[in-house]
């Protein structure tokens, strides 16, 4: 059976015209010509590019299904602008680039782009089939894999971003920002073209969702996306073509002519605030300033600027600023023969453009920041080692010379180019001297590897590790808060597990008891503990295990006696433990006893003292005081330096604890020193002992419920459930305290039980 991997971009790889629908030959398609596995057709999703009426969207879905390949998404004028030049190009776009002086934003523009990323989704689960591979492109579309992994877990979805990812300082200055990554962190792979982008994306997501992760995987909503690094290419092996046609030959002798005499230092990029062309032509003032007449005259600076974004504001007072000094520069330095800068505002025809790299001598490539910049690889795959024409032969011996700014990310694969700091315009102006001053040898010795590189991990090399990683991923992942995703995954255990509590919640006559962690477990964290009251859903959760007459509920926390009081009432109608064990609600006696008697807590002060001093030197922490002992909240800290000062917290008070009877546990996002006779496991003992039982559930989120899970060792009757990721002793795992939620509730007797979805039901049944 076909299959289909699905391209999906913005823009569709077709222009329409009143003359017909014209198939675009630029770099992403033809890195994907050729490239789907063996099995699948390829096949683009996008927006055609132009508004198109109602009545004649059916024919042209026809012609370009049939003749292209393509679906259309059609999107009306309006919704179109705001989302590609509003949103997309105005808002993210900058941000991405580390440059939020030119950040906009509208909430009209983050609307339209919900709406355009929803209608993608739409079109995209209409035309693809569960075992369909589906890749995202770029940062038009950051919403989109979760919108499709929400709705189908079985899509392999991977992500491509073709743009930098900032630091997380620049990326939180958009209000959308939340929605933003976890947008993304619906693709299970998501490819970046550096590791220092990966790493700005891992921290962005800490810090903004509080979600720590792996070096190459991110764990959310139940659902896990791998991480890569994917250089892209270009499609070297065109270049090496076309310089052995006879087009290119006759291209070739007429730039020959123009620039006679001449040594070419060319720049090719979209007209864009980003390539930092106000300063290099700063530099290249600064390099004419110290030539003389004639020197300048053997001197040619060549711009090709293609336009962009007409719409947007910006790029239309760039364009006025550049050619506004690109005219004081020729009229201060001009001679009678010449300018020294020519530049053009124009897209140039393929042949040309191979044409200009051919004859260059050097090549200017001076971004600010760039998430590759492939112009550089186009000019080193157009610098033969003897030049491609006789023409170019004649005016110099062996390759040219790359000058690349250091924030492309073209410069980790390039880095025998001269590299330089765009920024610094005397350092650029010095690397312009050096590279047309530099002899044979040496250009030869630099171009040669780079070469090498290009031709190697080309495009279409990039397309396939790409591709050839998605499909490595699970065909089926967790959906967020789905137990019939997380059964399905582990049917002979959580399955049982639930059929099994199932079965005893709805026979009377079996004795159940139920012990339930409360923040993480329960309750989902929050930033500030205090708030983390109980939803309407929780309340009505424990309400419905509590009203069973053969089930004893305990809520059992690390949480004091007063906030457990505060936050599940002063009388619930099942049981509390606070503080690991150090005090017990309970029903039947209507008040807290503490069953922590006689207890050695001598060494409280000493560890406040010690705590003290770490929250004097990490901002953003706080030290909780409880009756058997101290906690260090850190949750809103820098989360990256909050876990590295808790280390090292911990060591310290380990020190404390060898002389002390002190136990000291690192939980999520606390650093607590308690009574080392108090800890959960006891006081499930101890409550466990006062009758038998049928089934015992236990569940919990971190280090600090593990001594719970110990107990079920050697205990068939236990039941335990980890919520959340890390190292655990208990048999199953649900991803999130939502998933617990659903879990239990669904496992309730009706007309008690909140009804699941006819899907979970066949799944548990």
């Amino acid at each position: 059976m076909t299959q289909t991997l699905t391209i999906v971009s913005n823009r569709l790889p077709v222009t329409l015209t009143p003359e017909g629908i014209h198939r675009s030959s630029g770099g992403l398609v033809s890195a994907l010509e050729g490239v789907a596995p063996a099995g699948y057709v390829t096949r683009w999703l996008g927006w055609p590019g132009a508004a198109v009426a109602d009545d004649a969207q059916p024919a042209l879905f026809e012609t370009l299904s049939r003749d292209h390949g393509c679906t259309p998404v059609f999107l009306p004028d309006e919704l179109a602008r705001d989302h590609y030049e509003g949103l997309s190009n105005s808002s993210i776009w900058p941000l991405l680039h580390s440059m939020p002086t030119y950040f906009r934003y509208q909430a009209e523009w983050w609307d339209a782009y919900r709406a355009v990323n929803q209608r993608f989704a739409d079109e995209i689960l209409a035309t693809t089939g569960d075992d369909d591979l589906v890749w995202v492109h770029d940062y038009q579309l950051m919403l989109l894999p979760r919108l499709l992994k929400r709705a189908r877990p079985s899509l392999r979805i991977g992500f491509f971003l073709h743009t930098p990812f900032p630091s997380s300082d620049t990326f939180r200055c958009h209000p959308d920002r939340e929605d933003l990554v976890a947008g993304l962190l619906g693709a299970d792979l998501i490819g970046f073209h550096t590791f220092g982008y990966l790493r700005h994306f891992r921290s962005t997501v800490l810090r903004l969702l509080g979600v720590e992760s792996d070096m190459t995987t991110v764990r959310y909503e139940g659902h896990t996306s791998a991480l890569g690094v994917y250089p892209i290419g270009i499609h070297a092996d065109r270049f090496e073509r076309e310089m052995d046609t006879d087009a290119f030959q006759q291209r070739c002798a007429a730039t020959s002519a123009a620039y006679a005499g001449k040594r070419v230092v060319l720049s090719v990029e979209r007209l864009d605030y980003t390539k930092g062309i106000v300063r290099r032509l700063d530099a290249i003032e600064l390099v004419l300033s110290r030539l003389t007449p004639d020197q300048r005259d053997g001197v040619r600076f060549v711009f090709v600027s293609v336009p962009t974004r007409g719409g947007v504001g910006q790029y239309r007072e760039l364009r006025e600023t550049v050619e506004h000094r690109i005219g004081r520069i020729n009229g201060q330095y001009a001679t009678l023969n010449d300018s020294p800068i020519h530049f053009l505002h124009q897209s140039v025809g393929f042949t040309e453009l191979c044409a200009l790299y051919a004859r260059a001598d050097v090549a200017l490539v001076t971004p600010l920041t760039d998430g590759m910049n492939l112009v550089a690889k186009e000019f080193v795959a157009c610098q033969r080692d003897v030049p491609a024409c006789a023409a170019h032969r004649a005016h110099r011996e062996g390759p040219g010379v790359l000058v690349l700014s250091e924030f492309a990310g073209a410069a980790q694969e390039l880095p025998n180019a001269l590299t330089v700091n765009p920024y610094d315009v005397p350092g650029v102006a010095d690397a312009i001297d050096h590279a047309l001053a530099m002899p044979a040898d040496e250009r030869r010795r630099r171009m040669a590897p780079m070469r090498q590189r290009v031709f190697t991990h080309d495009a279409a090399a990039w397309a396939r590790d790409i591709i050839t990683d998605l499909r490595g991923r699970p065909s089926a992942s967790s959906c967020p808060e789905s137990i019939e995703a997380v059964a399905a995954a582990e049917v002979d255990g959580l399955a049982l597990a639930h059929r099994r509590l199932a079965t005893a919640l709805a026979h009377r006559h079996r004795r159940v008891a139920v012990f339930l962690d409360y923040d993480g477990t329960l309750r989902e964290i929050v930033r500030d503990p205090a708030v983390a009251r109980p939803t309407a859903e929780i309340a009505g959760l424990l309400r419905g295990l509590a009203a069973l007459p053969n089930v004893n509920l305990t809520v059992i926390s690390g949480r004091t006696a007063a906030d457990l009081t505060r936050f599940l009432g002063a009388a619930p109608e099942f049981a509390m433990v606070a503080e690991h064990g150090a005090e017990l609600w309970s029903p039947s006696m209507g008040q807290w006893r503490q069953l922590d008697q006689n207890l050695d807590l001598g060494w409280k002060e000493h560890v406040y003292r010690v705590l003290e001093l770490y929250q004097r030197s990490t901002p953003g922490t706080h030290i909780e005081r409880k009756r058997t002992g101290v906690v260090w909240h850190y949750r809103q800290a820098d989360p990256e330096f909050g876990k590295w000062k808790a280390n090292q917290l911990v060591e310290e008070l380990s020190i404390v604890a060898a002389n002390n009877p002190v136990e000291v546990r690192h939980g999520r996002k606390i650093v607590e020193a308690a009574s080392a006779h108090i800890n959960k496991g006891a006081a499930v003992t101890r409550m466990l002992g006062e009758q038998p039982y049928d089934l015992v559930l236990l569940a919990g989120d971190d280090t600090t419920d593990e001594s719970m899970f110990q107990l079920a060792a050697d205990r068939p009757e236990m039941l335990t459930i980890r919520v959340g990721d890390g190292e655990t002793r208990a048999r199953h795992r649900l991803p999130t305290p939502a998933a617990l939620r659903q879990f239990l509730r669904s496992a309730l007797p009706r007309p008690i039980g909140i009804p699941t979805a006819a899907a979970a039901a066949a799944v548990i049944a």
